[in-house]
């Protein structure tokens, strides 16, 4: 292994919507090079546009071309797993080494990850997130003809529907938990927005055919070594539908641990925590500016153009940031619209029982993690949350569930070597 420093003007981490937009708008304004753009994949786009770089009329294909035109620095499948002072993160690749990363201006794109509700039989082989079933369908996972569900809240649903069937998926059921009247309700408001109505007839009609049942939720997953049925709710009927894949979908939750770690505040918009940021995407902390999922759940509009603002805020052009703020705020009243609909109702928080594994990792139920008054006494006594990952699954689900919140986010964020660690350590202290 190696061990290497770098400086840049400006460093985007997170390499989809938000942290390209930034990335592009950043390089206009410093000189050549002096922009970096940090992912954890081989390749940029983010969950979103990642798998659809080949297509040349994919919308990812121009931010992509005019990052490498204005010579953006991709620094790919590389994670930040500690901030040891001011200025500077340490980085560590998958091929493990090390990197040592200075900046004048950080920008952070980190994006947000599937929020689980933990349900009996949600841990069988063939359960996922939906946003995850869909990343492996595009990695090339054999879908067709297999039978899928899928469950949970949102227009995402929708969209993970509509690209399984199109991999040949027999997509047997969409089953939304907001009820029907809301559900109406949001689509009329499309009308304020015609590209997104064009977008959801789109939809519709390539869905045709497909059951869209709302007021809707799993209740239960069953199978032999991996699933095979799910029992749901319909209104308070339960009923059994097989399927050899299940899709589960109830929102996101922002990648919020780096922004903590450099000491960021975190608001509380809705469910979970998100980066506060004043009108220029900086955040508490000088120099420091968030944009995208990180700073609240937003979709790919309002990523855009946050990473916009930031970028050009963060290259110091507040004049070029400033024209994009009216554009910016209907982008968000629309996204506020979106997180109301589709609010996750209070049925979910009953379905674990106290057998249901919340945390995977360290293999805890819920009826542990109950018996306990807090999030820092559930991980003294159960090592919930003190896993793999890191609290990345359980600790949305327990805030859920519960309402606690981690207490703390302390480095590394990710499992990297002895080696990395120690580097970034001794650095710190001028070895």
């Amino acid at each position: 292994m190696s061990e290497a420093a770098r400086s840049f003007d400006v460093a985007v981490i997170g390499a989809g919507p938000a942290g390209l937009a930034a990335a592009c708008r950043a390089a206009l304004s410093v000189p050549r090079g002096g922009v970096c753009l940090v992912d954890d994949n081989p390749r940029p786009g983010g969950q979103i546009w990642r798998a659809s770089l080949d297509r040349v009329s994919d919308p990812a294909v121009p931010w992509v071309a005019t990052a490498a035109r204005l010579g953006v620095e991709m620094i790919a499948g590389a994670r930040v797993f500690a901030a040891p002072e001011p200025g500077r993160l340490a980085l560590e690749t998958t091929a493990g080494e090390s990197l040592d990363l200075h900046y004048r201006s950080l920008v952070l794109a980190t994006g947000a990850r599937e929020r689980f509700v933990p349900f009996p039989g949600w841990t069988l082989p063939n359960v996922m997130g939906a946003g995850g079933l869909q990343a492996l369908a595009k990695s090339g996972l054999p879908v067709r003809g297999k039978k899928v569900v899928v469950a949970g809240s949102g227009p995402l649903l929708l969209a993970v529907a509509r690209y399984l069937r199109h991999a040949g998926a027999d997509v047997r059921l969409i089953a939304e938990q907001a009820p029907f009247r809301v559900v109406l309700g949001f689509g009329f408001s499309l009308f304020d927005h015609p590209h997104k109505l064009a977008e959801a007839l789109r939809f519709g009609l390539s869905l045709a055919g497909v059951r869209f049942v709302t007021s809707c939720w799993p209740l239960s997953a069953q199978g032999d070594g991996r699933v095979e049925s799910v029992t749901l709710s319909r209104g308070g009927n339960p009923f059994t539908e097989p399927c050899d894949y299940l899709a589960c979908g109830f929102g996101l939750a922002p990648n919020t641990e780096l922004a903590a770690l450099l000491g960021c505040r975190l608001s509380r918009p809705g469910l979970g925590d998100a980066v506060a940021v004043d009108d220029y995407q900086q955040t508490s902390v000088e120099g420091v500016y968030a944009a995208g999922e990180v700073t609240g759940i937003g979709g790919l509009d309002v990523a855009l153009i946050e990473g916009e603002i930031a970028g050009h805020a963060a290259a110091g052009r507040r004049d070029r940031a400033g024209r994009l703020f009216d554009s910016r705020n209907r982008q968000r009243r629309f996204a506020e619209s979106l997180e109301r609909a589709f609010a996750l109702r209070e049925e979910l928080k009953h379905l674990a029982d106290d057998e249901t594994l919340v945390c995977r990792c360290e293999d805890v139920a819920f009826g542990r993690i109950r018996a306990c008054t807090g999030w820092r006494e559930a991980k003294l006594q159960t090592r919930c949350g003190m896993g793999p990952c890191q609290a990345r699954v359980c600790g949305p689900a327990v805030e859920f569930l519960l309402g606690w919140k981690p207490d703390s986010v302390r480095p590394p964020l990710f499992p990297v070597s002895v080696r990395s660690l120690s580097q970034a350590g001794s650095h710190n202290q001028g070895g």
